[in-house]
């Protein structure tokens, strides 16, 4: 299961990258070979929502299935330990989906506005060319 969640670190990491390099002002020339690679990247990247939502349930699953160890008195130190170490590592993943999914909803919107103002310059520019 651990290959999974590095996957999904990756995938929350380029996304986040795709996004800053996007909104960063001063990178004209750049971006429009990047926005063309997003726009190509934003159908596959769409597989992270199921993955993600496959991932809330494995967590969820987990959840329901772990041994209860509710205080520290009603077992022993090492399996109190372990037990809020798992609570950790959840919380952990839950934050990570959640992060990978919010980059992603962001990424999609970043790039639709972007074409969308580069078609509304080349508007202006036709416009101004007519006159």
């Amino acid at each position: 299961m651990a290959l999974e969640w590095v996957v999904l670190g990756y995938v929350a990491a380029a996304e986040a990258i795709m996004v800053l390099l996007l909104t960063l002002p001063g990178l004209h020339g750049l971006r429009k070979g990047l926005v063309s690679v997003t726009r190509n990247l934003l159908k596959p990247f769409l597989s992270v929502v199921p993955f993600c939502l496959f991932l809330l349930m494995d967590i969820y699953w987990k959840y329901e299935n772990r041994p209860s160890c509710e205080s520290p008195e009603s077992c022993t130190p090492s399996e109190y330990l372990r037990h809020q170490k798992s609570i950790m590592k959840s919380q952990r993943n839950a934050l990570l989906i959640a992060s990978a999914l919010l980059f992603y909803w962001m990424l999609y919107s970043v790039t639709h506005l972007v074409v969308h103002m580069e078609q509304l310059n080349q508007r202006i520019e036709k416009l101004k060319a007519q006159d």
